[in-house]
């Protein structure tokens, strides 16, 4: 060059690539050869004579790269988790970087090993490769095996007529099914647990028992049950079938509401599907099976990384023959807030498609226009329309006068009117007592004699065997029960003891005692498994002040969980006595989920801030009260027996901006559901996952949980559901091991062999497993480490532009920046503790001049938000 600069030139024979094709198809070491020639040898020296040499059979080779196809085959670097080669007749390997713990560069080439399969055909070759690379696993990088694959297995190939367009034109080469990965992902849900802790909160230090408890053997389930009558003769048909049975017919909560009530609504379908076979052989005469909806729906996508409609049908496989029994919130749903109109339609529509009969519809406040959208979705659906009304006070005490026996007859009235085929009394305190049972079934049947009616309680106070009699006695078709095991207190009455006390009566209910105590022993030993979530450790046995705080069962343990998980455990007394006093100051309203929640979270809200009702009246313009509270005020979730309490609705308020004030069913001001552009939106985000019309679904009720949900999908895989209880919740300790089906056919043994030390540099240990007695290890970000040490900077009380956390939490969303104006009563972020979310706003006019959070971070109470300083 003119210039003195050097130009490069690659001269390559292309010998190191094609070399093994010809070694295996001639039996001549070509590379050697070479070197020979060059050592000054001639080619009938080293005995290359054409004549001589022969073809034996066919050769094809594969270069297994970090190449990423669906990335135009660009370099993919990382560290290789774990790498396995596969072999067999007729595969020849030759290595490069492959190999577990090594870590793939940018800067080198990206070649892993070369696969060379001989065989004696073309298609027999592309058999043999192809499998070869089906049994290679390579964790931690991506490589080019499943293109390749797809390339084997394409006709053109096999066949022999590819050109130098082959790829161009068959762009369908590129549909590439790659590995779920299922084993290695387990190792990073264990590995995460290991180093961080569990990864759902835990409500007590108690340890999950590692027991594995199976029910009596049975050779699958029953084909006999109610569920031939409402599948062969309708809805209607099997609500007149209900009323003239002779016996007391009973629904089995413990699928659902009696673990809701007692075990924070952690039961795993893992569990859950133990017990189907043997529940639908011994309760094949029972009226339903409540197994779905209420909390069960979120918190399973929440807490316990399952999706509720998988639950649902592998739940409808195993028990063929008892009709199905869900909770539907009305306009709500299985949410906690109001949705449009379609959405409770669609999700309807969706639910009776996976397996549900029976929709136990109500109104967290006994709003009608509320129950009859869910009414009318259920019936649209073809289910089973039972709605309920939501028994609150007394109405055998004559001072109590605002839900009266002439409230409940209005009320029952209007839901005949508009078509329940089944009317359910749904006592989600347990204050029903058994007087009042009495009293208000003997009026129903005065009035509807033909009326099927179900009754739900809590045994809290310890009077619902009392209470159940008594109604079925008065003329109660169906009453709700849970197996003894997960009965009593905040669960439903016990199963054994309605059966045993109805033996040999006109209202027996064709369930045998000896059945009932087999499926006690099982779900006592499963109780065990759940220690971590075990109300009785603060709830010892039933109380009779529930007929005061009107708690309702399904939230007093997660009440309480809350508490525990906020740091106030040791405040529960006067958290109870504080929902007392939340429940007056929202003019004693209905309290069933998500009224219940309103209640709740202005009770935790006042033990926080060490407010009592008077200081509620007489700041309400100045606090920024929990999310729900607002939304309530607003008219979110539909309007209250006898009006909002003013003054404190409007002070409530005028302390936020763009506060809305409806009036009327809340849903009919919603705009519909796009559900096809939200399927878009899903598939675009989540192209790892076939999205269904199910996962729509969930994202409509729940979009930022279902985002926690997919993200951990993404992370762990599908199979954290089938891990052992005690392994979900509380991980591997170093030594210990299990056994785990993470698919049919295919089952890995895992141990925790070390975790190693901080990394420093990076806030990473090394987890140390072997899998099916192969090493493997996973890097992890010690959480713990990183916020060892960090200290917030806490607000100021005598500067009121100094604003603190109003309770522990997680900021889930930011509305301001340093230098935004805001106004009093503007929202400046969002905090997340368990399902409570609170808005902290302004307190006065000005400017921010210091935001001291972010989107992730963690806040104890009273650690500084933000300094607003005065315009």
């Amino acid at each position: 060059s003119t210039q003195s600069t050097w130009d490069f030139i690659e001269v390559n024979p292309r010998l190191q690539v094609e070399h093994t094709v010809t070694e295996e198809v001639t039996g001549i070491d070509i590379v050697q050869a070479q070197i020979r020639l060059a050592e000054g040898a001639t080619l009938a020296e080293i005995g290359l004579v054409q004549e001589k040499i022969s073809l034996r059979g066919v050769s094809i080779q594969a270069r297994v790269t970090t190449e990423d196809p669906e990335n135009d085959f660009r370099p993919a670097t990382g560290r290789i988790n774990y790498f396995r080669a596969g072999e067999g007749i007729g595969i020849r390997l030759d290595g490069s970087s492959g190999f577990s713990g090594a870590t793939i560069s940018p800067f080198y080439d990206s070649l892993l090993v070369k696969v060379t399969a001989r065989a004696t055909t073309h298609q027999e070759t592309c058999r043999r490769l192809s499998r070869a690379l089906s049994e290679f696993r390579v964790r931690g990088v991506t490589t080019n095996i499943p293109f390749i694959q797809n390339v084997l297995s394409h006709d053109k190939f096999v066949n022999g007529v590819v050109g130098t367009n082959f790829i161009d034109t068959n762009r369908e080469l590129f549909a590439m099914t790659t590995s779920k990965n299922r084993a290695g992902k387990l190792a990073n849900y264990l590995g995460e647990v290991a180093v961080n802790g569990p990864q759902t909160p835990l409500a007590t230090n108690l340890e999950p028992s590692k027991i594995d408890p199976n029910m009596p053997a049975v050779s699958g389930p029953s084909t006999l049950g109610w569920k031939t009558i409402l599948d062969q003769k309708g809805p209607e048909a099997f609500a007149n079938a209900v009323r003239q049975h002779k016996g007391l017919l009973i629904t089995d909560t413990t699928f659902r509401d009696a673990h809701q009530s007692l075990l924070a609504t952690r039961v795993r379908t893992r569990d859950l599907l133990k017990a189907s076979w043997f529940t639908s052989q011994a309760l094949q005469n029972c009226y339903s099976l409540e197994c779905w909806g209420g909390a069960t729906f979120d918190v399973a996508l929440r807490f316990l990384h399952e999706c509720p409609w998988e639950r649902l049908r592998l739940l409808r496989q195993n028990i063929p023959n008892i009709p199905f029994q869900m909770l539907l919130r009305g306009a709500n749903a299985v949410g906690y807030t109001s949705y449009p109109d379609n959405a409770v339609y669609k999700f309807c529509e969706l639910a009776k498609r996976e397996g549900m009969d029976i929709f136990r519809v109500f109104d967290s406040l006994n709003y009608v226009p509320n129950l009859q959208l869910g009414m009318d979705a259920a019936r649209q659906a073809g289910g089973v329309v039972e709605a309920a009304i939501c028994y609150s006070g007394d109405i055998s005490d004559p001072s109590r006068t605002k839900y009266n026996l002439d409230y409940y007859m209005k009320l029952v009235d209007e839901l005949v009117k508009n078509g329940t085929h089944i009317l359910a009394i749904k006592d989600m305190a347990g204050l029903l007592k058994p007087r009042a049972a009495r009293m208000l079934l003997e009026a129903i049947r005065k009035h509807f004699p033909d009326l099927p009616v179900h009754v739900h309680t809590h045994d809290t106070a310890g009077a619902g065997v009392a209470a159940m009699l008594a109604a079925a006695e008065a003329g109660a078709d169906a009453v709700d029960v849970a197996i003894d095991s997960l009965s009593g207190t905040t669960s439903q009455p016990a199963m054994g003891a309605i059966v045993a006390a109805l033996q040999g009566s006109e209202l027996e209910t064709g369930i045998k005692l000896s059945e009932v105590a087999n499926m006690a022993d099982y779900w006592e030993q499963v109780r065990s498994m759940y220690a971590p979530f075990e109300a009785t450790v603060t709830l010892k046995s039933g109380g009779a002040d529930v007929y005061e705080h009107e708690i309702p069962g399904g939230q007093y343990t997660n009440l309480h969980f809350q508490a525990f998980s906020l740091g106030l455990s040791h405040q529960w007394p006067q958290i109870k006595k504080a929902y007392s006093a939340a429940n007056r100051l929202l003019g004693d309203i209905i309290k069933v989920t998500p009224s219940s929640k309103v209640v709740g979270d202005l009770a935790q809200f006042m033990v926080q801030n060490g407010l009592d009702e008077e200081a509620i009246l007489k700041r309400a313009d100045e606090l920024s009260f929990p999310g729900s509270v607002v939304e309530f005020f607003e008219g979110l979730i539909g309007q209250p027996y006898g009006g909002f309490p003013e003054p404190l609705r409007t002070k409530v308020l005028a302390s936020r901006k763009n506060s809305v004030r409806l009036e009327g069913r809340p849903g009919e001001s919603l705009p519909p559901v796009d559900f096809e552009s939200i399927q878009k939106n899903l598939k675009s985000k989540y192209p790892f996952r076939n999205i269904t019309d199910t996962d729509v679904m969930s994202y409509v009720m729940y979009p930022k949980v279902f985002a926690e949900y997919m993200d951990s999908v993404s992370k762990y895989g599908d199979g954290v559901s089938r891990l052992p209880t005690w392994a979900f919740f509380n991980g591997l300790k170093v030594g210990e091991s299990f056994s785990v089906q993470i698919e049919s056919g295919k089952i890995v043994h895992y141990r925790l062999n070390a975790i190693g030390d901080l990394n420093k540099h990076d806030g990473t240990r090394e987890v140390f497993f072997e899998l099916n007695g192969q090493p493997r290890s996973v890097f992890m970000k010690d959480n713990k480490e990183t916020t060892l040490g960090s200290s917030r900077e806490q607000a100021n009380p005598n500067d009121p532009g100094s604003v603190g956390a109003p309770m522990p939490g997680s900021i889930v969303d930011t509305s301001v920046t340093v230098g935004s104006v805001v106004k009093k009563g503007d929202a400046l972020a969002v905090m997340s503790a368990m399902k409570m979310e609170t808005v902290v706003t302004s307190p006065i006019d000005g400017v921010v001049k210091n935001l001291c959070i972010k989107v992730g971070d963690s806040l104890s109470a009273g650690d500084l938000v933000a300094l607003v300083v005065p315009q």
